[in-house]
């Protein structure tokens, strides 16, 4: 864990979100002991972190094992609603990932992960197994190039220097070298492939989306395994889809933003944030 030398640095918010983030697909229930090796923290102050979380109804614990809520989800789905990208995009995610029959996603970029904030999932076989608030290593998808092609070039070194917060561990790693001759294609076309770069046999696309200043707010994306998809059909039927796509949603996202909020229906609905525009109603 690292420790800042902020005066106002509340340690035991981070050691709390730490234990948080230990869980993920592959440790969905852990002991004491295995959370304290993961977080590195001593295993009574794991103890009283458990019993805090549990308390406020983010863990519970079976025989001396603890896994996550649902109540976590709360924690994510706070920043997805005040942003309302993904309650003009979610139709259109459904209508994409319908017509190419593949999982399509919504991801921003975090320090040097990309973070999953919207998904119409089509279940696979061989995926990459991520879900909503997944990260991956950026540089290695076709996600993440969409939106470091964004990022001043000036800064690109150091973005890529922040250590990453996923678990997944890319088949390629670039340098910043590498990254920028793939960058400048980005900007080019005005999308973004990966070709096995994350994972063998696995190809991806992405495309901005921006908002009404022309400024890159996420990305959109889909991959595909190579064993079931040839890349000429990633290429010639999925792109121009996918380009499509982004720009309805970018066009429903603007007109959502310049409805006042008395005017506009908003409601969250179990997980996510629907936006019922009044022509639909």
């Amino acid at each position: 864990m690292q420790e800042s030398s902020k005066k106002d640095f509340v340690e035991a918010l981070a050691r709390g979100l730490e234990v948080i983030r230990s869980f993920d697909r592959l440790h969905v229930k852990q002991t004491i002991s295995q959370i304290s090796e993961r977080t590195m923290l001593a295993r009574p102050t794991v103890l009283r972190l458990l019993l805090t979380l549990e308390e406020l109804g983010y863990v519970r614990s079976q025989d001396n094992h603890y896994s996550l809520t649902p109540k976590v989800v709360d924690l994510g789905m706070a920043y997805v609603s005040a942003l309302g990208l993904y309650g003009a995009a979610k139709p259109h995610l459904e209508n994409l990932s319908k017509a190419i029959d593949q999982t399509v996603s919504i991801a921003e970029l975090d320090g040097s992960d990309i973070v999953y904030t919207g998904r119409a999932e089509v279940p696979k076989i061989v995926s990459v197994g991520v879900t909503l608030g997944a990260r991956l290593p950026s540089a290695s998808t076709a996600l993440g190039r969409v939106l470091l092609a964004e990022v001043p070039e000036s800064e690109l070194d150091s973005v890529l220097q922040i250590p990453t917060l996923s678990m997944f561990k890319p088949r390629i790693h670039f340098t910043a070298d590498q990254l920028r001759i793939r960058l400048n294609d980005v900007r080019n076309k005005g999308w973004a492939e990966s070709d096995e770069d994350l994972q063998y046999g696995v190809q991806a696309i992405a495309a901005p989306l921006h908002d009404k200043d022309g400024r890159v707010i996420a990305a959109l994306g889909t991959a595909a395994h190579t064993s079931e998809v040839s890349k000429e059909v990633v290429r010639e039927k999925y792109l121009p889809l996918l380009l499509d796509t982004a720009r309805s949603i970018e066009h429903d996202w603007s007109e959502c933003r310049k409805l006042p909020l008395s005017q506009s229906d908003f409601r969250v609905d179990g997980m996510q944030l629907l936006y019922l525009r009044r022509s639909a109603l």
